[in-house]
């Protein structure tokens, strides 16, 4: 595999390139990831089974997305591939540091990119994945249709796959569109926003492992506020471009509710308990 890591990245960089120096990376995952250089480049190569190659495929486009539509820093795509037994994907290395400073400008970047409204629906041109679990991205016109069917129906409809029937979904979904908000300008979002792919390169902030379409911008606040709640400052630099609805509204739980159930798919565990719980206290 590593002689086609190789070869690829030459024909990309229309440079000869072969690495030196292979370091293996802790992973959260199933994916291995590794860093490779040679005396002149540096790059995270992403490897796992010959059926990622789609994942590693819409984790670019989102890449590309953040680039063209952001100001946070990205890792490149360098490219993508396959050996017989095998996909990968190589990306632009980046120094990061466990760097706090710069938590307002994170904040105020992850607003303004909120305030793009090019699209007019809700979705985007092809389906993704966070880790390996396929994130559908159907083109809607409501709001509450999209996050209802698209996102929690979706996760509930795999766990029931699994025998895991935690309510009627079809009545669950039903009630979550009465539950959301009904007027939502479609803004552009990271879709897995929480600390652990967010870091800094030389004080600048990055983003990593996105899976971008076009949604409500609170999404993405709640899916931080749930996982390792971000420090003030991140909320302080968001407010000055973007205030944050204060109130303790329903559909922050609702929101919630979709990494809660996407976790529950993933690892099973105390995350279906806290499913149904969850699912409970948005029926009260």
């Amino acid at each position: 595999m590593w002689n086609m890591v190789n070869q690829q990245i030459s024909s990309a960089l229309h440079n000869s390139f072969e690495f030196t120096h292979k370091e293996q990376l802790a992973s959260p995952n199933t994916e291995k990831l590794y860093k490779i250089s040679d005396e002149q480049h540096t790059y995270l190569v992403k490897v796992d089974r010959l059926t990622a190659l789609e994942r590693f495929e819409a984790q670019a486009h989102s890449l590309d997305i953040l680039t063209r539509d952001s100001d946070f820093m990205v890792g490149d795509t360098i490219t993508i591939g396959t050996s017989l037994d095998f996909s990968f994907m190589v990306l632009e290395w980046l120094d990061t540091q466990p760097d706090t400073s710069n938590w307002h400008d994170c904040g105020a970047l992850l607003a303004k990119m909120h305030q793009r409204h090019e699209q007019e629906m809700f979705g985007l041109e092809q389906d993704n994945y966070i880790q390996h679990v396929l994130q559908p991205n159907q083109w809607h016109k409501k709001w509450e249709t999209f996050f209802a069917e698209d996102r929690i129906g979706w996760q509930l409809q795999l766990l029931a796959e699994k025998g895991v029937m935690l309510i009627n979904i079809d009545e669950f979904i039903a009630t979550i569109k009465t539950l959301l908000p009904h007027h939502v300008q479609p803004s552009l979002l990271h879709g897995h926003f929480w600390s652990g792919n967010i870091a800094f390169s030389h004080g600048k902030p990055c983003l990593f492992n996105p899976a971008c379409y076009y949604g409500d911008s609170e999404v993405d606040i709640a899916m931080a506020e749930l996982f390792n709640p971000l420090p003030d400052a991140f909320y302080s630099g968001y407010n000055t471009i973007k205030p944050i609805e204060q109130t303790n509204v329903p559909h922050r739980a609702i929101y919630q509710l979709y990494p809660i159930l996407l976790n529950a798919n993933l690892f099973a565990g105390d995350y279906l308990y806290q499913a149904k719980q969850r699912v409970q206290d948005i029926l009260k």
